[in-house]
């Protein structure tokens, strides 16, 4: 059983009427984070490479886009207070990615990282986005770095969080153990102490309030993770060849404009890394947000909007 809210077919539904945007808006007030009153923000579903994807979709439809594109184990529900401040200037779509959220999972169980890219590619697509900005924090930013390096043309920028071509081996057996360790619950309190252990810095109330979008309650009462499981670990597990992965030298054939944001307290993306990917590329800036570790966006959202803002000004 679902414990979110999101569009059952293919009439979208309008998120703003329900708990679950009160709640948003309650994290907003106690974060500081700006946003406009009647904001628009809708749960959809489409159909893409013989696959059903959900999205939500925040602002006006006519405002210059920008696709967001969530890390692994998580959803695109992970963006949910960087949308609400962006949908003020900007049409905003957070793809669920497939075996994630509230997508369908793979028949083939079928999640490199080139079969993801692929997604998001088709995506772009069918939603008749012209050269939309595409940020992406850790498996998404992966993903979109693939995409980038397909054809650069078809983006206006990137914004890629926490991630590089270069990784910290102890960081990703950091990632892969907590969510080996979180993958069955008898409650959600357990769930939310764990993830309080892992993420000092989110509050548990904040915490408590996104825990739905990330648990399932089976039919014998237990909550397991929401998303599939296989032994690659949704992107978490480096994928193997040219196709899954990009080096230092294709980031160099990155011709548009690049903002990298790490956060400080990384275990994934180490500082000298950082450099070495900022200056292999054409056009490419490093911001380093304090107070936060590998899941930026989540753990210091306004360093992370500062961080962004003036680059997204300046592109889209």
């Amino acid at each position: 059983m679902y414990l979110n809210t999101f569009a059952q077919g293919t009439q979208p539904l309008d998120m703003t009427q329900t708990d679950e945007f009160r709640s948003l808006l309650s994290s907003a007030a106690d974060l500081g984070i700006p946003h406009r009153a009647d904001i628009a923000y809708r749960s959809c579903n489409i159909v893409l490479r013989q696959q059903r994807f959900h999205f939500l979709e925040w602002g006006a439809p006519d405002a210059p886009a920008v696709l967001l594109l969530h890390g692994g184990h998580q959803s695109a529900h992970s963006w949910d207070l960087v949308s609400l401040h962006l949908a003020q200037k900007y049409r905003v779509l957070a793809l669920d990615q497939r075996g994630h959220g509230d997508s369908e999972w793979s028949r083939d169980v079928s999640y490199g990282n080139y079969e993801m890219s692929l997604d998001a590619e088709a995506f772009i697509q069918a939603m008749g986005l012209h050269r939309p900005l595409v940020m992406g924090h850790s498996m998404g930013g992966r993903n979109a770095m693939l995409m980038t390096k397909r054809d650069p043309s078809k983006l206006r920028g990137l914004v890629v969080v926490d991630i590089g071509p270069e990784l910290s081996g102890r960081g990703r057996e950091v990632i892969l153990g907590f969510v080996n360790n979180n993958e069955e619950f008898d409650n959600l309190d357990h769930f939310v102490a764990n993830v309080r252990k892992y993420d000092p810095y989110r509050s548990r109330e904040h915490i408590e309030r996104t825990v739905k979008y990330n648990m399932l309650e089976r039919a014998d009462g237990k909550y397991v993770s929401k998303c599939d499981s296989n032994p690659r670990k949704l992107g978490i597990v480096r994928g193997v060849g040219a196709l899954e992965n990009i080096t230092l030298e294709e980031a160099g054939t990155f011709d548009l404009p690049v903002l990298i944001v790490r956060g400080e307290n990384s275990n994934i993306l180490l500082p000298d890394a950082a450099e070495r990917f900022r200056d292999a590329l054409p056009d490419g800036t490093l911001v380093t947000v304090p107070n936060c570790g590998h899941n930026v966006h989540g753990q210091n959202t306004k360093g992370f909007i500062a961080a962004i803002e003036g680059f997204l000004a300046a592109h889209v």
